[in-house]
């Protein structure tokens, strides 16, 4: 069995300070909500929950640092809010600057992948504990890939067998996250950025180990995929509510049955005593 990652020795950096566009006007991504609660919020909790993880540090906009931190306070010192930057990458690297020296273990997390199971964060820091210094989790790409060029003409349909869609939270050595992220520098244009912190690391030629991913640590980009998150959060939630009925049912049943055999024995005990009543009088 792999050794369990140690919470003192892990942290975990949460991207939270782009705007997030493509989901429509209003408020900042991490902090659209789903069931009333704050993708970021959602996304923290999944990296407190893991057992895993003893800091998580947020990268917020920089205009919104005590909002967020507000937002956060109810997870205490678990959490750590600092200024991101222009750029996902940057805003990453602003946030590694602030976890303490003594961490071994580095996860980065995207908030808008807010319903990702702690067990998936769990098996990501377990992964790098054992002995991998990067690891990602990844699904298999179901839908036929094509190739196209610049006037919209197929060129080739790519292989699917060797292709992953990859998640997060990524998990990394803390030495090379931080290698990776100086050896790159801090664009600030996103397009000149790198999409995900395992990119960085195989530009050093370090290799990058994979493990499962989970079908519901998807990413909240567009309005679909907010409609989706309400639902898997709707049926999470019916069934947290039944395993709760079904426990609150099963200790009624119980106590009925206390109450039931103590009423029998309270019987036999008294029937007793009157046979040996009517005994003793004869």
């Amino acid at each position: 069995m792999n050794p369990a990652a140690s919470p003192a020795r892990t942290a975990a950096i949460v991207p939270a300070a782009g705007r997030g566009e493509r989901l429509g006007p209003g408020a900042p991504k991490a902090l659209r909500s789903i069931g009333d609660i704050p993708i970021l919020v959602h996304a923290v909790r999944s990296l407190a929950d893991c057992g895993r993880v003893g800091l998580v540090v947020v990268a917020a906009p920089p205009d919104g640092v005590a909002g967020v931190a507000e937002l956060l306070a109810p997870f205490g010192a678990t959490v750590r809010v600092v200024a991101g930057g222009s750029t996902r990458q940057h805003s990453v690297s602003l946030a590694l600057d602030a976890v303490p020296e003594d961490v071994d273990v580095v996860l980065v997390h995207d908030a808008a992948r807010a319903l990702t199971p702690p067990d998936l964060v769990a098996a990501v820091a377990d992964a790098v504990a054992a002995g991998h210094d990067a690891v990602i989790p990844v699904l298999p790409v179901a839908d036929t890939i094509k190739a196209v060029d610049a006037a919209s003409t197929v060129t080739g349909t790519v292989d699917r067998s060797t292709l992953r869609a990859v998640q997060t939270p990524q998990g990394f050595r803390r030495s090379l996250l931080a290698k990776a992220h100086a050896t790159a520098g801090t664009p600030t244009d996103e397009s000149a950025a790198a999409t995900d912190d395992a990119g960085l690391v195989e530009s050093l030629g370090s290799p990058v180990r994979v493990i499962p991913g989970h079908p519901e640590a998807f990413k909240v980009t567009t309005p679909f995929d907010l409609i989706l998150a309400e639902a898997v959060w709707a049926r999470r939630t019916a069934e947290t509510k039944n395993t709760l009925d079904a426990k609150n049912d099963d200790a009624q049943n119980a106590a009925e049955t206390k109450n039931t055999v103590e009423t029998k024995n309270a019987a036999g005990t008294k029937n007793t005593v009157e046979t040996d009543t009517r005994k003793t009088d004869a």
